[in-house]
């Protein structure tokens, strides 16, 4: 199987997934805002998984929590839909690509990355400073 045919498969199957969502709440007389309301999914994101829209999401896995968190809202067997269309909810291993910058090659807490150690380092003197004017002051009104 090719990967465009596969691809076609795959897209057929959310849509038709997609296609029972919907019919499942119009069936049980819901709009959009009431299954967000109850179910704390964002409509955009109803309206994604209604419409088989997989590019709408950040990811294949949050798509895949959405749909059973709705399947269970309508009262369906949202594993046994997984199992059914597995097309739909095929979490894809996505080729990601990593650079390394600049900050990524200094060692952790090192002197090195940059001068972060003088802010705490002035704070302290500061402490300190408002210690010893306190001692003083104190000795000086006969407190000591």
């Amino acid at each position: 199987m090719g990967e465009k045919h596969l691809r076609t498969f795959m897209n057929e199957d959310v849509k038709k997934l997609g296609e029972l969502f919907k019919s499942k709440r119009k069936e049980l007389n819901l709009s959009l805002k009431e299954v967000e309301n109850a179910t704390s999914i964002r409509t955009s994101h109803l309206e994604a998984i209604e419409e088989g829209k997989k590019d709408r999401f950040l990811s294949p896995v949050y798509m895949l929590g959405f749909m059973r968190q709705y399947a269970k809202f309508l009262e369906l067997d949202g594993e046994k839909l997984i199992e059914e269309h597995p097309g739909a909810v095929k979490l894809e291993q996505e080729k990601q690509e990593f650079s390394y910058g600049i900050g990524t090659l200094e060692r952790r807490n090192s002197m090195g990355g940059g001068v972060k150690w003088l802010p705490n380092l002035l704070w302290g003197a500061v402490g300190v400073g408002v210690l010893v004017i306190a001692y003083y002051f104190a000795k000086y009104l006969g407190l000591f």
